[in-house]
């Protein structure tokens, strides 16, 4: 494992990476914790600042381009931009903790879980600082696949959670 070519990446990447790494250990804390408190209350808005964080960097990394400087992966921005309002408005404004609770697990599990899964592929920057330039597939399979496999166990969790209260399911695509 080596820090290097984090250290040696463009700013942008930098603050992304930084970012996205402690929203995944902030987030784990404080998605299934104790709601409500004081600590979830401050916790969580330091998160909902490292995500904005984390989806505006990414803006700025243009090292894959299909459309102009973008990628498919800037998608994932938007995604975050919208899931965090929705969350943000269900709390502070409709006061529906549930949909809260929904939006920002879907976010987890979506833009950290999900799109970080697949930094860990061979020629991603990710998979060189975990396991060096010239690591193969194994080791990245055994790395993204437990982190597909418990997306999936958050996707199910939130799909019960919405069967049971009658909000709408999250959706298969």
């Amino acid at each position: 494992m080596t820090l290097d070519p984090l250290l040696e990446a463009d700013f942008a990447i930098q603050i992304h990476a930084a970012s996205a790494i402690a929203a995944v250990v902030l987030g784990a804390f404080v998605l299934w914790r104790r709601k409500g408190t004081p600590l979830h209350k401050t916790l969580g808005r330091v998160w909902v600042l490292l995500m904005f964080a984390a989806a505006t960097s990414a803006l700025f990394i243009h090292e894959m381009r299909l459309v102009g400087p973008f990628s498919p992966i800037h998608l994932f921005s938007l995604f975050t931009y919208i899931t965090l309002f929705n969350g943000l408005k269900a709390i502070i404004i409709d006061r529906d903790v549930v949909r809260h609770r929904a939006e920002m697990q879907g976010l987890y599990a979506g833009a950290l879980m999900l799109a970080g899964a697949f930094t860990f592929l061979p020629g991603r920057r990710m998979h060189t600082v975990l396991f060096g330039a010239d690591a193969g597939w194994t080791q990245s399979l055994l790395v993204i696949v437990p982190i597909l496999v418990g997306a999936g166990f958050v996707w199910l969790n939130m799909r019960r959670r919405a069967l049971r209260t009658g909000l709408p399911a999250p959706s298969r695509n």
